[in-house]
């Protein structure tokens, strides 16, 4: 398989221009959108919806989310991420195998129709995880473009991914919210360095290889401008694979935690990993492209 998006050879870094669509359907699959939302989304890279799920939805996700994260069992399996440096955690992967209400968030229609408009097919979920911001020590997250990695350690082959970032806290200013660039979708960066193996083992705690050298960070920047999301719980927050984005460390005295949901087309199944590289664990890259997501019943 050709490979439009060459990173990580120990070449210098480069600006490649996007290839593949952002849109994929403008409506003739799901009609989630509207046609102001789509060119939103595909203008900007991502699009925050305030609302979509009430207080009483939003304190049900956060018990069961507390639940695991104080669950010794969990607490001691491998899809716990520490945060780096410390014993407090980071996040926790595959959470839509591991709670009830967490493993029909995916399939909610409310979520899942806006992924199937947008990448014009049927979907499933390449990546799940809880993502942690204890209080006054959180950790940031360094800017990168989540494609970059999948598509070099996890054999994504092309921009047909989403993902989906449901709010379980107030995001604010002070506690690190999820910044992004706008635009910066359309372009590709090439990262310089190469990839030892099993980097994600501390990649996930603090990513160094595979991020934006300082030059195209800020000419992205300059061009689009940031975004940071700040929303109150019952928030959810699309954007695409591409979209370089990070967030910064958590100094208030209240923690924050979202769930953190990537959408795969089938139609964009993984591959063997670029340059060789052993997979990642399943519970990082699902390889499960035949569990398509079916949506749950609506009340009647």
């Amino acid at each position: 398989m050709k490979d439009f998006y060459v990173s990580r050879t120990g070449r210098d870094a480069a600006l490649i221009a996007r290839s593949d669509p952002v849109v994929y359907d403008e409506g003739r699959y799901a009609d989630a959108l509207d046609a102001a939302q789509l060119q939103a989304y595909e203008r900007d890279g991502f699009l925050v919806l305030t609302g979509v799920f009430d207080a009483d939805e939003v304190e049900a996700l956060r018990r069961e989310a507390q639940a695991l994260e104080h669950d010794p069992a969990v607490r001691e399996g491998e899809e716990v991420i520490r945060e780096p440096g410390g014993t407090a955690l980071r996040s926790i992967f595959r959470v839509h195998e591991l709670g009830r209400r967490l493993a029909d968030l995916p399939r909610d229609p409310r979520l899942l129709d806006v992924a199937r408009q947008i990448l014009g097919s049927e979907a499933y979920i390449h990546q799940s995880r809880i993502n942690m911001k204890p209080a006054l020590d959180g950790k940031e997250f360094y800017w990168h473009s989540d494609f970059e990695t999948w598509h070099v350690e996890d054999g994504m082959p092309a921009m047909r991914a989403l993902s989906c970032s449901v709010l379980l806290t107030d995001n604010t200013a002070f506690n690190g919210p999820l910044t992004l660039i706008s635009g910066s979708h359309r372009q590709f960066v090439a990262c310089v360095g190469e990839t030892p193996e099993e980097n994600y083992k501390t990649s996930l705690r603090r990513q160094e290889i595979g991020v934006p050298d300082p030059v195209s960070l800020r000419l992205l920047a300059e061009q689009g401008g940031l975004h940071a999301v700040t929303a109150p719980a019952g928030s959810v927050v699309f954007f695409d694979c591409n979209t370089l984005h990070s967030s910064g460390g958590n100094l208030s005295p209240w923690p924050r935690s979202n769930v953190f949901m990537v959408y795969n087309s089938v139609e964009n199944r993984l591959v063997a990993p670029f340059h060789g590289m052993s997979p990642r664990p399943e519970y990082i890259a699902s390889r499960q492209a035949d569990a398509v997501l079916e949506p749950l019943a609506q009340p009647a």
